[in-house]
């Protein structure tokens, strides 16, 4: 084999050795493959070689002399020699402590018997002065030298505590009941002496001897100290618990100044002659002040069960005297508390009459007497519904506006302002009276006469119609009741309006701040049961019912002009101009009312209000009267278009008649005002649009209804070929056309819904084709909305009513004039500050359009609104009173 020539066997020691290219070296042909078994050969040889001097190798290095084996065994008796050194450490070191131990032995034992010898020197010492102290004292206290006695005394009671361990040594224990003896021969004789000099009036003569036996009855601790001051202040009250028992005439309500005025008599005697008996840290005169309050407490709730139980008229609780009973004691309460404050309590308490009388730090006489009448002043709360009652008639009779005054934007009825200053009184005074159960039912009287005042006083300067309560149920009843409404509002003053819709924006703030001073005051438990919000949205309802009553006015007033667009024949129009006959006369209407109304709206959110509602309902009365003014050719619709467009250009100016004080405000709001504008009024043009298509071809029509009004109903289609005018013969065939294309697969996509929320109300009343007049002409929808509008005012129903209304709006094209009585229609697209109304085209969700009516409701009527003489103040924090006029009510 020629390739295993050129093999070496250093090739197998290569780092980089590939088996590969040495075989393929080897065997580089087919010749050479006869050499294989040679090579193997050759191969295990070689490996045999190296086996055994790899083993050769092994054993030279185990049994070398430096051989690891070797290490091992050096390393491990290194370690024993280091275990046996640290052993002999350690044994080292306990031997060294047992010397040190047995040399200082003797020293601890020196060491314990000083510390003995000292401890019983010191023992013996403190004895010998125990017992010499013991035997001065007994010396002294027979004497009377209380001043040394209350001295040695302390000595010997400090120095008997150091011997109550020693008490098992019968000597000891032989003068502790010698010192404990003469503690109490020591009291007994200091009473004694105090009993004495009271009894035979010689306080003056005996005074050094009581102050400084005084001083020995603190040294004798607190229950000796107590057991005197008791004794003076039962000596000092006897006469007063003789002579105004409970079942006594003096002891009557009647004559409980004479209490008061006995108790201030006392106490100055008490200065003049006693005080200076008794060490300032006793506090006698104030545990005087407690008893007398603790025992007139007592004698108030006898008297008081008493009257109560008598089953005669004649023993009742006369009102008017418990509350100058209470007046009194409350008196009373606040001098004790001026009398008795430290240094850190000298502010008083608030005066009963003043309404931020919150007094946080704690007052030791507050209530000591007076939670006696607690348990009675339902009494009381009683007195003050029956007053209120009596004001509301009053408030009815009374003018908005006073004959002394003149009528401003900003007025409000007089009538508020005194409910506010009573509720302001009676409020503080209950505060002083009770903080629990008592002011929580005053707060539902509060709520029951601003509901009173709300409903029968506000609503009543509107001169709501009696059928304005009354559900109507057909379109007759309806059409009857919006007459009245309108007739309702014609005949209410301009003033008187906006009077009672400042009057209302009044109270539903207050209202609401009323409710958080009395939860500041109430008791914690009773914080959560106190809710006026309900009253809140009663005032909310008369603002929107004002705000409804000044819509109405307009509405009265353009009837005219939609009488002249009723009587044009639009069938026979033949051309188009700039814009018809009656549309200047109403935008002339228009604009001089909202001018008029707009020059006396306080407040841009209100006169925002009234412009969206005002555009709401001509939108609404535009498209109504298209309605009625059927048949309507082509050229007609493209004129009421074109009047359409004219009406938009110039409602979008109705915002204008009202100056805010703020030119960057007033440029937003028009700008938001015009773009509500637009959208209201653009409701007007998928019908518009679709009477435009004349009806030959007829496909044009149907596809034009599809586009424009969009929705599925057979009924509807044929009420807009009414209106066009179609021959009852066509319809059948224009009718089928519109099945086929409504159902077509290029309808699909169009999303059609089943009825058109805008056609459906108005096409849909009863007497389709009648033509009315003033009120009657308004569809039923829209009569029922704006009747809705003067329904008296449930608070308990409001969410109802607020969910139904945003319903209402979002599925009858909003037809309703906004905000009505108990409920509201809002949302919009435009971002003003006032009422807003859905747009029904838009296709937004239902559940979307009521959260966002919900919201921007919220935003409107509970926005703190700034600017008219601090009405939005703070219930309870200062007195309210608007610009202009003083607390009294007075300009």
């Amino acid at each position: 084999m020629s390739g295993s020539t050129a093999v070496e066997p250093s090739s197998l020691d290569a780092a980089d050795y590939d088996p590969i290219n040495h075989l393929n070296m080897l065997f580089n042909n087919t010749s050479t493959l006869g050499s294989l078994s040679s090579v193997s050969r050759r191969l295990r040889t070689h490996n045999a070689d190296l086996a055994a001097s790899i083993a050769v190798l092994e054993t030279a290095q185990a049994y070398a002399p430096d051989s690891s084996l070797d290490r091992m065994q050096t390393a491990q008796a290194e370690l024993a020699s280091v275990f046996a050194h640290i052993e002999d450490v350690r044994r080292r070191a306990v031997q060294t402590e047992e010397d040190i131990t047995h040399m200082t032995a003797d020293i601890k034992r020196l060491d314990g018997t000083k510390r003995n010898l000292t401890v019983s020197m010191t023992a013996l010492k403190r004895l010998q002065m125990l017992t010499t102290a013991y035997e001065q004292l007994r010396t002294l206290s027979r004497s009377r030298q209380y001043r040394e006695c209350a001295g040695l005394l302390q000595a010997v009671l400090q120095l008997m505590r150091h011997f109550n361990s020693y008490r098992s040594i019968e000597q000891i224990a032989v003068l502790s009941r010698g010192v404990g003896d003469l503690q109490r021969e020591l009291l007994e004789q200091v009473c004694e002496d105090f009993e004495m000099a009271f009894t035979k009036d010689e306080v003056s003569a005996r005074r050094g001897m009581l102050i400084e036996a005084c001083l020995v009855m603190d040294a004798l601790g607190d229950q000796a100290r107590s057991r005197l001051v008791t004794w003076y202040v039962n000596t000092e009250l006897r006469e007063y618990r003789q002579v105004f028992r409970g079942n006594d005439e003096a002891g009557n309500l009647d004559n409980i100044g004479r209490r008061y005025s006995w108790f201030r008599r006392m106490i100055a005697t008490h200065e003049e002659e006693h005080a200076a008996l008794f060490p300032p840290h006793w506090r006698v005169n104030e545990t005087l002040a407690t008893s007398f309050c603790d025992g007139t407490r007592d004698d108030f709730k006898g008297i008081l069960e008493r009257s109560m139980r008598r089953p005669d008229g004649a023993g009742k609780i006369d009102v008017n005297l418990l509350l100058s009973c209470l007046q009194e004691t409350l008196d009373f309460e606040q001098w004790l508390e001026r009398r008795f404050a430290t240094s850190n309590e000298k502010q008083p308490r608030a005066s009963i009459d003043t309404l931020s009388s919150a007094d946080e730090r704690t007052q030791t006489f507050n209530g000591s007497i007076s939670t006696a009448f607690e348990p009675y002043l339902s009494l009381w709360v009683d007195s003050q519904d029956r007053s209120l009652a009596a004001l509301m008639p009053r408030y009815r009779s009374q003018a908005l506006v006073a004959p002394d005054e003149e009528f401003t934007p900003e007025s409000i009825a007089p009538s508020a302002l005194d409910l506010f200053h009573v509720y302001k009184v009676t409020l503080s005074q209950c505060a002083k009276l009770s903080t629990g159960e008592r002011l929580l039912d005053l707060s539902r009287i509060f709520a029951k006469y601003l509901d009173e005042y709300a409903q029968q006083v506000l609503l009543h300067f509107l001169h709501l119609p009696t059928q304005a309560n009354q559900t109507a149920t057909t379109a007759h009843q309806q059409q009857q009741q919006h007459a009245a409404l309108l007739a309702a509002a014609v005949a209410a003053p301009l003033n008187d309006i906006i009077v009672v819709m400042n009057t209302a924006d009044f109270w539903n703030k207050n209202a609401t701040q009323l409710e958080e001073s009395i939860r500041k005051r109430i008791d914690p438990e009773f914080a959560e049961r106190v809710d006026l919000s309900s009253q809140a949205d009663a005032f909310l309802g008369v603002a929107s019912n004002a705000v409804q009553a000044l819509v109405r006015k307009v509405e009265a007033d353009c009837e005219p002009a939609w009488r002249e667009m009723r009587n044009t024949n639009w069938s026979r129009m033949e051309g188009v101009s700039d814009h018809s006959s009656y549309v200047s006369e109403l935008i002339k209407i228009v604009d001089e009312r909202a001018k008029a109304i707009l020059g006396v709206v306080a407040k841009p959110q209100y006169a925002r209000a009234f412009c969206d509602h005002l555009v709401e309902y001509l939108a609404t009365a535009f498209l109504t009267n298209v309605i009625q003014c059927r048949p309507v050719s082509e050229v007609a619709a493209e004129q009421m278009l074109l009047d359409k467009y004219t009406f938009t250009k110039s409602f979008e100016n109705l915002l204008t008649n009202f100056h805010p004080p703020s030119a960057g405000t007033h440029s937003a709001a028009s700008a938001s005002f015009a773009k509500r504008v637009n959208t209201t009024m653009g409701r007007v043009d998928p019908l518009l649009k679709t009477l435009q298509v004349q009806p030959s071809p007829p496909e044009g029509l149907v596809q034009a209804y599809l586009i424009h009004v969009a929705d599925r109903s057979d009924t509807n289609f044929r009420k807009i070929l009414d209106i066009k005018g179609v021959r009852k013969q066509d319809q059948p065939h224009l009718l089928e056309l519109f099945v086929i294309h409504r159902d077509s697969p290029s309808a699909t996509g169009r999303q059609l819904v089943a009825s058109s929320a805008l056609l459906t109300p108005l096409l849909s009343q009863t007497g389709f084709g009648a033509v009315g007049s003033g009120a009657a002409s308004l569809p039923a929808a829209a009569a029922a909305a704006t009747g809705a509008a003067a329904q008296r005012f449930d608070a308990t129903s409001l969410g109802e009513k607020l969910l139904n209304a945003a319903r209402d709006a979002g599925n009858s094209s909003g037809l309703g004039l906004g905000i009505v009585a108990g409920g509201a229609t809002a949302g919009s697209s435009g971002t003003g500050s006032g009422f807003t109304v859905t747009n029904p085209s838009d296709g937004a969700p239902e559940k979307a359009t009521i959260n966002e009516n919900l919201k921007n409701i919220g935003k409107f009527f509970r926005r703190d609104i700034g600017g008219i003489g601090g009405l939005g103040a703070r219930f309870g924090k200062r007195d309210i009173t608007p610009t202009g006029q003083n607390e009294d009510g007075s300009r």
